[in-house]
């Protein structure tokens, strides 16, 4: 028993001594299973390099705005002035201007800051119609008046009760802030 017993040890010693541990392989790649259960997101990957990429306004502070000759937005809602409120702050911007035969001229060239030139337009138009109507009334009234003379009597009046620093042309065609 003895010589079986050591027969049987030394076999089995000879058995283990020829197994081996499986070598491990780390792999830095998730299995199937690993990115199927993370998910892709490569669509979203390139969407947020292409975002980072398109060109955007560089933003300015208050002061740079200024200095440009922005104003900033008002804190009052203004949507309750008046026509004539618009003009005056046109006027003052100097985006339109009293022109010397008594309309409303558009004055893109020297006007400071920002401003909507199709509300300047569409606003000069009706001021300007109006005026037109006032006038063919005032003819009527006095036809014997030719119509220049009685413009130019309306724009002298007119002009008193322009706002200040209102952007008015002179009569020798030039332009000036009305001064007060």
């Amino acid at each position: 028993m003895s010589y079986a017993r050591t027969s049987i040890l030394i076999l089995t010693g000879m058995l283990v001594g020829c197994i081996r541990p499986p070598e491990i392989v780390l792999v830095d790649r998730a299995t199937a299973l690993e990115q199927q259960a993370a998910g892709s997101y490569e669509d979203l990957e390139t969407r947020l390099l292409r975002s980072a990429a398109s060109p955007r306004p560089t933003p300015l502070s208050p002061e740079q705005l200024q200095a440009l000759g922005i104003r900033p937005a008002p804190l009052v809602d203004d949507s309750d002035l008046s026509e004539a409120d618009r003009v005056d702050n046109l006027l003052k911007q100097r985006c339109i201007g009293e022109a010397k035969d008594g309309t409303l001229v558009e004055t893109s060239a020297a006007c400071q800051g920002a401003a909507d030139h199709e509300l300047i337009a569409t606003l000069t138009e009706r001021v300007n119609h109006a005026r037109a109507q006032l006038w063919r009334w005032m003819h009527d009234r006095r036809p014997k008046l030719p119509v220049d003379e009685l413009r130019k009597s309306w724009r002298d009046a007119h002009l008193k009760g322009v706002v200040c620093d209102g952007w008015v042309e002179k009569a020798d065609g030039t332009w000036e802030a009305k001064k007060c």
